[in-house]
C-alpha cells in the first residue's frame, strides 16, 4: 500500500483528525519574522499553513494525501486567503524553487520514511536570509501506541541536515515541554546566511 493511500484512508475515517490550529511552536518561532514566501511540508488538515496566509505569506502547503489536500484548500477558502496546494510523496518529488520560510511541523511517516534526506533536501529549498524550522517528537505521548520509531534529539537532527559551515546560523536547537500536554517536543530553526 502506498503512503498515499494509507493517509488518504487515515484522512477519510474521520470529517477532521487535527484541531484545525496552528502548531503553537510554529506561532511562537514565526512571530517577528517577515512574511515572505512560505513551504509547509507534510501540512496535513492545514491548519499551519492557513495561519501564515492570514499572517500575510504566500502559501505552498505540500503533503502526500489528495484527501488533506482538499481539506487545506477548503480551510484557506473559509478563512478568505489562498493557499497554493501540492501533492508530493516527499521521498521521490520535491515542490521546485527556493522559500523565505520552510516549515516542517512533525513530519513523519508509516514505514521506512527517509526523514533526514527529505529534511535535508528541505534546507536545500531556503533562498539567502531564509529560515528553516524543524518540529520534533521526542517521544511518543503517555498512553500512544505506535509503531517503534527513533527520535533523534536536536543536536542529532543538526548533525544529520550537514549544514556547511558558514552557510547557516543556528537560531534554536533545543528540547521544550509542548504547551498543555506531558510530552516533550523539540525545535532546530536555522537561518542560510549564504549560499
Amino acid at each position: 500500500m502506498s503512503d498515499a493511500t494509507t493517509w488518504d484512508e487515515r484522512y477519510a475515517a474521520a470529517d477532521r483528525i487535527f484541531s484545525g490550529n496552528p502548531n503553537a511552536a510554529l506561532v511562537h518561532e514565526v512571530a517577528g519574522l517577515t512574511p515572505g514566501t512560505a513551504l509547509d511540508l507534510g501540512c496535513g488538515e492545514g491548519g499551519d499553513a492557513v495561519w501564515l496566509a492570514r499572517q500575510g505569506w504566500t502559501v505552498t502547503a505540500v503533503d502526500v494525501s489528495e484527501v488533506a489536500l482538499r481539506r487545506v484548500a477548503a480551510s484557506a477558502a473559509e478563512a478568505g486567503v489562498t493557499v497554493e496546494v501540492q501533492q508530493h510523496d516527499l521521498q521521490r518529488t520535491f515542490p521546485e524553487g527556493t522559500f523565505d520560510l520552510v516549515s516542517s511541523q512533525f513530519l513523519y511517516s508509516y514505514g521506512d520514511f527517509p526523514r533526514e534526506r527529505i529534511l535535508r533536501r528541505a534546507a536545500e529549498a531556503v533562498a539567502p536570509g531564509g529560515i528553516l524550522l524543524i518540529e520534533s517528537h521526542q517521544g511518543h505521548g503517555p498512553g500512544e501506541e505506535h509503531p517503534p520509531i527513533h527520535f533523534p534529539s536536536p543536536a542529532e537532527l543538526l548533525a544529520a541536515l550537514e549544514p556547511a559551515p558558514g552557510e547557516w546560523e543556528v537560531l534554536r536547537c533545543a528540547e521544550h515541554p509542548r504547551a498543555g500536554e506531558d510530552r516533550t517536543d523539540s525545535t532546530v530553526k536555522l537561518r542560510r546566511v549564504a549560499r
